[in-house]
């Protein structure tokens, strides 16, 4: 039978041998004391199993409260374990209770966090992944050859429908790629999806006439799955090309609905992701995360952006990117979406360290509170991308273009 390997940095008072142990145990057939039943064929055939253990050294005190029992110093290392698929099938819910579940409240451990999932062959004939990603997502706005250039509605909450689609003409007037609903917006009394869809949708289309370009809108339809179902057929039936979850707020399962439904790009938007990730001994890392969300089939994944406006160092962010870059089970992955706090000139050191134009480079106040009002923001963040891809510094780039040099004065760093 198959096996799903997890990889995990542990920390522990104990050996790590025994803290890899309670976790197979936990996590499988076992429980805090033998139990009728528990024979050796049936520990034979579904424990989880240990597959390796490296030791990483040790630190004076615990990560994390609560350990049993105090010890003078705490064994780190990254392990390794693997169950049988017999154990949880093709059920991506059961999957994650069975890597994560009651890890993290063992007694045995004062840190753990999931590093990374290595799933069998046969999940490629049960999980399609994105089935836009970042082929798709191009073809649907007709942006080739340069990131996609995209902006939150912002205000993020209390404007109405028509305020709204005013706003949205404006930047499909300016040469937006992409807009999309912020994630505090998605079907409040003062503005209901439906008669959001249908006061921002013909604008689009007007536009798409106009200049044979669709601009693609997230509509957020976060919300109980018979609601975000309805929600979703609406976008289809007024000709719009993606939708948008709050993944961490819907979970797993409602997203793999939406996903499996195929009519739509899926933006999906990690708001929470701190929560699983702040802190480096609790959670898990960004690799594992997105490799959920693209078996589920999240066509669009936020990454963060550099420089950005949150606590996550520019290393992080970049790592994240790679992860959504690597092939996962023969197939590609989302398209990463950078934003927080973007405003073009973090393009230049975007470049440098991912080297691919195939991101969705994100803006709110970069672009609509430019000094020369959004058709320039978005013209400029153009440009950002353009020079860094010359190889201009972000002085040369300044210099030769006096719309970078007048946002570098708005939102780059107070000397």
């Amino acid at each position: 039978m198959e096996r799903l390997v997890a990889h995990y940095l542990i920390e522990t008072p104990r050996t790590l041998e025994a803290a890899a142990a309670a976790i197979a145990g936990e996590q499988s057939s076992g429980t805090f004391v033998a139990v009728p039943g528990e024979t050796e064929d049936l520990k034979q055939r579904f424990a989880a199993r240990v597959e390796s253990i490296e030791p990483l050294g040790t630190v004076e005190g615990p990560s994390l409260p609560g350990s049993r029992p105090h010890a003078s110093e705490y064994r780190r290392g990254r392990i390794a374990v693997s169950w049988s698929i017999e154990n949880f099938g093709y059920n991506l819910p059961t999957l994650v209770a069975t890597v994560q579940g009651n890890l993290y409240e063992l007694a045995q451990l004062s840190a753990l966090r999931l590093l990374d999932l290595e799933f069998p062959a046969s999940f490629a004939d049960r999980f399609r992944g994105p089935a836009f990603g970042v082929a798709g997502t191009r073809r649907l706005t007709g942006v080739h050859g340069r990131p996609l250039i995209g902006t939150i509605i912002k205000p993020s909450i209390g404007m109405s429908p028509a305020q709204t689609a005013a706003i949205v003409d404006t930047l499909c007037e300016a040469g937006i790629d992409f807009i999309k609903d912020d994630e505090l917006m998605a079907d409040p009394p003062h503005s209901p999806i439906a008669d959001r869809i249908a006061a921002i949708m013909p604008v689009i289309h007007r536009h798409a006439d106009r200049t044979g370009r669709n601009v693609m809108y997230a509509f957020n339809i976060s919300d109980e799955v018979d609601a975000m179902l309805r929600h979703y057929d609406l976008i289809v039936a007024a000709g719009g090309t993606c939708a948008m979850l709050s993944l961490n707020s819907v979970g797993l399962a409602a997203t793999k609905k939406i996903c499996d439904a195929g009519a739509l790009a899926v933006h999906g938007h990690r708001n929470g992701w701190g929560m699983l990730n702040r802190h480096p001994a609790i959670g898990m890392d960004y690799c594992a995360y997105q490799k959920l969300w693209r078996l589920a089939g999240v066509d669009q994944m936020h990454v963060n952006g550099i420089d950005n406006k949150f606590w996550e160092p520019d290393d992080s962010v970049v790592h994240s990117i790679a992860c959504c870059r690597t092939p996962l089970l023969g197939r590609n992955g989302p398209l990463p979406v950078v934003s927080s706090g973007q405003w073009g000139g973090q393009a230049q050191e975007t470049w440098r360290r991912i080297q691919t134009m195939d991101i969705l480079y994100q803006a709110g106040g970069g672009i609509m509170a430019h000094p020369d009002g959004p058709a320039a923001g978005v013209r400029a963040l153009r440009l950002w991308w353009e020079t860094a891809v010359q190889g201009l510094t972000v002085e040369e780039a300044t210099a030769r273009h006096s719309e970078l040099a007048r946002a570098r004065a708005k939102f780059g760093p107070k000397t």
